[in-house]
């Protein structure tokens, strides 16, 4: 069975799970500490993945990371996991965690990258776009590129929506590539 697979499985156990004993918020807040945390820590990534370490280590290492940090079902998960030598998809588990639980509460994660951050009114008007598009509450993540220029590109899942200048003057250089009255550009 492919890692996403597994990794998929064991997060919809966790939320079934934190569901049912109610501690589904705190368990989320875990989730993206621990991804917070090993984004951070290129280290740990290695190790957590690393065949050689023996997985009593791998799971005294989150202990002595997370041990106090997290929930007590958190710490359960550490542990299962590692229990069953699956410690190579527990990064890949606890993003899909956060997938998971952004569908149940229905929320819909998005990206826009622009040149210049965001003034509360843009931020405004580009959370309502994407509550009109996806029916879905709205987590906004910003941007700043430079390399934009000017416009926009809005990342709603696997959709993107590229507003930029570069864009619509290369449209623009298109059209008048195809327009047969105008020799050469």
């Amino acid at each position: 069975m492919s890692d996403i697979r597994v990794a998929s499985r064991y997060a919809k156990s966790l939320l079934e799970l934190a569901q049912e004993r109610g501690v589904l918020e705190e368990v989320y807040a875990d989730m993206q500490y621990f991804t917070k945390t090993l984004n951070a820590n290129r280290d740990l990534q290695l190790v957590l993945g690393n065949p050689i370490v023996k997985h009593d280590k791998k799971l005294a290492i989150l202990n002595a990371v997370f041990g106090k940090d997290v929930s007590e079902l958190t710490s359960a998960f550490f542990r299962i996991i590692t229990q069953k030598n699956r410690e190579a998809v527990l990064e890949s588990a606890a993003k899909e965690f956060v997938n998971q639980y952004n569908e149940v509460k229905g929320i819909q994660r998005a990206t826009v990258t622009t040149a210049v951050p965001l003034t509360p009114e843009l931020r405004a008007s580009f959370q309502k776009m994407v509550e009109e598009r996806t029916g879905k509450t709205v987590e906004l993540h910003e941007v700043v590129n430079p390399a934009v220029i000017g416009g926009y590109v809005l990342r709603i899942g696997d959709q993107q929506i590229d507003d930029t200048i570069r864009t619509s003057v290369q449209k623009l250089k298109n059209q008048f590539k195809e327009n047969p009255y105008i020799t050469k550009l």
